[in-house]
Formats: structure tokens, sequence, C-alpha cells
């Protein structure tokens, strides 16, 4: 082993956020400027959705935008009983944003009296503007105007992403981050301007950051089902909307029947989830007169619709005992429930148990059946009851629905081969459907949801693969694997090794470490021919060992983000749950971290379990 500078590009990001004065926040990106704006209803884009940043922001247009952001942006109404300046008459299309702005004390016209809406707004003009909306008054800055203003400008980091200057006319993209920094700016009060803008979000931590899923969440609205003409419920059209499915951007074509969609008009987008969930309705709570969440496959879900509360409800249509499928939202509540008939969820898996579990008849009793627990490649597990004997743990199972009842339908083994991309999109020849779900599994371990990108650049013979299944697009929509990422299993360091093979007596124990936990493995009948170092651990369920593993060394010569790098310039990928040791002098392990020894001076060496293009990564770093 040779001792060599290690380089983090993590350490390095720390060490420079250390060395930075706290006032210097990090310059906003457009896109996180523009969707916060959006779903405020601040700044939204034109018809198309298109913001025309390269624009320039004339004093009516920025005057809206600071009424959009003010307190009173809930009260401006579509006309006005007054002109509010003899160049803004009451038909102008900003007059309501400019009476409202007067009458917040945010503008002022020029000495003839006039308000001169078409011409362009400088940027000492809107920095002016926004110090008013956080409550400073005109008076407070001395010297000549704007030079106090641009001064307290520059010291609340309002100039973060603005790039024109003090006297220049402000462009469009201007205007948004201005308005952005405006968000996530103290008022004079001290209080956080977004806080009191949206009072009940609470949308800024302590710390100055921005809850964006919370606050795109709030501009959410909906959910409606998709089926024959679904497009018209949403309140704009969506020829140029953003799509998005499954938490990924898409395309509209992309949207399926009986998916919930969410929308914004404001932000011009749409969100559609698709998943599904087919079982038994077992239970409905608080109680069927007032049911705010329902039990289906052995989860509980809440109800997130008063349509889908009335369906579950003693109104409606569903009782206890019926077989039914969810749809389900984007917070895994319950959107609706599919009318008999419509498709009902395709759930892939492997059986996990059969066991006798106890059910609600729907009449104040119980009653014990036999059930299969599914653990389905969407990473959640469900029972269904279900009496078969040839349903055995194991067995990789189709959950449908026939004539109202679910089945449970074993699966053969399907033949498929290929290298998955490096996008992570392709296996082969098929194209990987967006929201495609995969699993490892691995004998009677429990399974493991994996994510396309965990597999990009892998090489997946037809041994590596279970099963798969194709959509209506001919796409990989569920993958099963065997044993592909290596990550079900457990790593560590052997530390005593016991082997003795003579006459008629064969026997081996092995002393190991498991992320700081002991353990000892014996055979009275196998020698495995292990050496003591950085092992894997198989298991046969959550606590017995099926047998140890000596892991492969490499030499390091830097660590790089995630990724070892050796002397003759080859890299491999850390695991993302890497098991780190301090090697003491007396040949002992102390768990440690990355983080720790790479700000140290030890020499490091690695090991990993196969090679990356067959799933492997780096399991075990050890330090000296």
């Amino acid at each position: 082993m040779i001792r060599k500078r290690i380089l983090s590009g993590l350490l390095a990001a720390i060490v420079l956020i250390s060395l930075t004065p706290a006032a210097l926040a990090a310059t906003p990106t457009v896109d996180d400027a523009a969707q916060a704006l959006a779903a405020l209803d601040i700044m939204v884009g034109d018809q198309d959705g298109n913001l025309n940043l390269d624009k320039t922001v004339t004093r009516a247009e920025f005057t809206k935008l600071a009424v959009a952001a003010s307190p009173m942006r809930e009260s401006v109404g579509d006309t006005v009983s007054v002109k509010p300046y003899p160049d803004v008459p009451q038909n102008h299309w900003a007059a309501p944003s400019v009476k409202a702005a007067v009458d917040l004390g945010l503008v002022q016209g020029d000495l003839r009296g006039n308000f001169n809406p078409g011409r362009s707004i400088t940027l000492a003009e809107g920095v002016t503007i926004v110090l008013r909306l956080l409550g400073y008054e005109d008076s407070e800055f001395t010297g000549m105007w704007p030079s106090g203003q641009m001064a307290q400008y520059r010291a609340l980091d309002l100039d973060r992403g603005v790039t024109c200057g003090t006297n220049d006319p402000m462009k469009r993209q201007d205007a948004l981050f201005l308005f952005y920094n405006l968000l996530l700016t103290k008022n004079k009060s001290g209080q956080y301007y977004l806080n009191v803008l949206e009072p009940t979000l609470n949308l800024v931590n302590t710390a100055g950051e921005l809850d964006q899923v919370a606050l795109v969440n709030s501009a959410m609205e909906g959910p409606i089902i998709v089926s024959k003409g679904w497009q018209s419920q949403v309140p704009f059209p969506l020829s140029h909307a953003k799509v998005y499915r499954g938490g990924s951007l898409s395309t509209l074509e992309a949207v399926q029947e009986q998916d919930v969609i969410y929308w914004s008009k404001s932000m011009h987008s749409i969100w559609a989830y698709s998943r599904k969930v087919t079982g038994t309705f077992e239970q409905i709570s608080p109680s069927a007169s007032n049911p705010t969440s329902v039990t289906v496959a052995g989860k509980t879900y809440a109800i997130e619709t008063t349509t889908a509360a009335f369906a579950l409800s003693d109104l409606g249509t569903y009782k206890v005992g019926d077989s039914i499928t969810l749809l389900l939202g984007r917070n895994e509540g319950v959107a609706a429930v599919a009318e008999p008939g419509e498709s009902p969820a395709l759930i892939y898996g492997v059986v996990a148990k059969v066991a006798d579990m106890p059910y609600d008849d729907g009449a104040g009793g119980a009653y014990n059946a036999q059930t299969v627990t599914i653990f389905a490649t969407d990473g959640n597990t469900y029972n269904y009851p279900y009496d078969d004997k040839y349903i055995q743990e194991g067995n990789v199972v189709r959950v449908e629905m026939n004539d109202g009842a679910v089945k449970l339908r074993g699966l053969s083994s399907t033949k498929i081969s290929g290298r998955v991309n490096a996008a992570g999109t392709t296996l082969g020849a098929y194209t990987l459907a967006e929201d495609i779900e995969i699993i490892d599994i691995y004998e009677s371990c429990t399974p493991l949801r994996v994510y396309p990108s965990r597999l990009a650049g892998v090489n997946l013979s037809k041994e590596m693969i279970r099963f798969y299944a194709l959509n209506s697009h001919g796409e990989i929509s569920h993958l099963i694997l065997n044993n592909v990422t290596g990550d079900l299993h457990q790593y560590g360091v052997i530390t005593g090794v016991t082997e003795f093979s003579g006459g008629l007596t064969t026997m081996s124990t092995y002393v190991y470490d498991i992320n700081g936990q002991p353990g000892v493995s014996s055979s009275e009948t196998t020698v495995y021919n292990l050496k003591a170092g950085p092992c894997q651990v198989k298991m046969e369920g959550p606590e017995t060992v099926e047998r140890l593993y000596n892991l492969n060394e490499l030499k390091v010569e830097s660590i790089l983000d995630n990724r070892v790098l050796t002397k003759e310039d080859r890299k491999y990928t850390i695991a993302d749950n890497v098991v780190v040791y301090l090697q003491n002098r007396d040949q002992t392990y102390t768990l440690s971290s990355l983080a720790r020894v790479l700000e140290g001076d030890y020499t490091l060496t690695a090991w990993y379990d196969k090679p990356e293009n067959e799933g492997g990564r780096v399991r075990v770093i050890i330090a000296r």
C-alpha cells in the first residue's frame, strides 16, 4: 500500500463553505426562482409558459409584480373607479395594480405627476420599491438617492443573480431574481418576507432556506382522474404545459387513463401519478359513516378526496370484504376508487410469507384466513387472503382481479439480457419505462427496491433477471433481479479464522465484525478457505448467516467524491453504505466514517465485491 494524497470534492465543498461569510448566500438558479415566483403567482409566463427573461421590464409591469408580491395581492380587483395617474386611465391594463401600489406607498409619479407606465424601469427604481415592501422608509436612507438604497440592497443580498447596473433598465430575469431574493430576505421587523406573505405555511426556515416542496404543494389544485375529456377540467391549455409523471419530467402523451392529476395554472404545469393498489377492502376508519382512512391488502391509506370518502363510506358502493382498486395521489392518499371493470393495479412481486392472519368480517366479528404476503416491485408489502397450496415463499407472482375477486398467478422466469446504458434508460434493445418498478432479490432476504440509475452500465445476463414485464408501449415496466446489486448483503471484516481438515474431521470457525457488531460463523462439515480481512456476509433471513466471502482489494491512489481512483487510473464507485474501519497497530478494527478518514493522514485500501459492470461497488475501506 502506498500513501497518497486523498482528494474529496465533498470535503472541499465543506471547507469552502466554512470559509465563506455567512452573509454570502448561494446564487439561485433561474429554474428555482421561476418555479417559486410562479407558484406564488407573482411572475408567470405567457400563454405558452414562456417567461421572456431577456426582455426589459416597464414600470407598469414591475408595479404589477410588486403588488402581486405584496400583502394586498388578494384584494386587487380587475377595475378601478378612478384613474391613479393622468397617464394611467381607468381602462389601462395595469390601472388596478398601479392604484394598489399607490395605496401601499410603493410608487410615486414624476415631477409632472405622471407615472410613465410604458417606460423601462431602472434597477434603482425597482430596488426602491422592493425596500418599501420590506418596510423601509425613504427617509431612513441618507445621501442622494439612490446611493443609500443601493447600499442596503447589497447588504441584504438582494443582488444575488441580478446583473444590471444601478441606472440600467431591468430585464425580466433581473426582476425574477430580485423578487425571489425578496422572498428569502428578512423585513425591517426581522421576519422572512415569504413567511409574512404566507403566514400559515412557514415556508422559510430559521436558516433562510426555502421549502420548495411545500411551496409547490401549496400551488397545486386537484386531483382529477384521467378519463375521456379530462383535459377540459384543467383551467388552462395543456399544449405547452410542463408535464411531470411519477415525479419526473414527462410528456402529455405519457399520461394514461386512471392517472391522478394535479395542476397549477400559475406554474403552467400538471403532475400525474399512476400508482394503484388492488386488494381486499379490509377496514375503514374511524367509522363507515366518517371515513378518513382505508385498509386494503394489509396497508392503510389516508383518504384524500370527498369522492373517495363517499365511495368507501356506508353510503357508497363498496363494503368490507370487496375486492377493490384504489387510485393513489401525490401523497399516497386515496384519490378515487376505480369503477368495476376498469383496469386494476398490476402488482408483481415475490412471496415473502404464507401464514394465517385475522380479518374483519364487516359485521363486528373476525375470522382467520391463509394470507400470502407479497413484497412488490413498488417497494411495498401487501397481504392477500388466498388459499392455494401451490403458492409458496419465494415464488414470483402477479396479482390480478378476475370476476371481482383477487387472484394470484405464479410466474415463470422470463429470459432477457443486455447492458443498461449510462443514463439508466435502456436495457439492451428495450426502453425502461419512466415509472419502472425494480426489485433485487436473494434467497429469503427481504427484497430491495432498486432505481434505474443504480444499474447504469451493468451487463445483465439471463441468470441475473428473474422476471420482466412490458407495458402497452413495449417498455419494461417491471423488473425482478436475482442478486445483481449486492446491496442486500452485509459487509465488514473477518477478524479470526480457524480451519481444520484432516482424517474424519472437517471444521471451520470465522469471527467477524459487521458495522461494529461482532459475530461468529461456524461449520462442522465445510472449510471455505477464507482469510482475515474485509468480507461479504450473505444471510438466510434477518439473523442466520449463510456464509462469508472475502472481498477484492484495490490500491487507492485517491478518492474523489464517491469514486475510488487506483494507480492504474481505474475508477470504482463507493457504495452508499460503505463500511469504514480504522485498523489499529494491534490489528484490531474500530468502526469509523469516510469523512473522518479523509480528513486524517491515513493509508487507505478499498475492497469491492465484484466488477462494476456486474453491479459491484466498493464495500469496505480500511484506514491505517
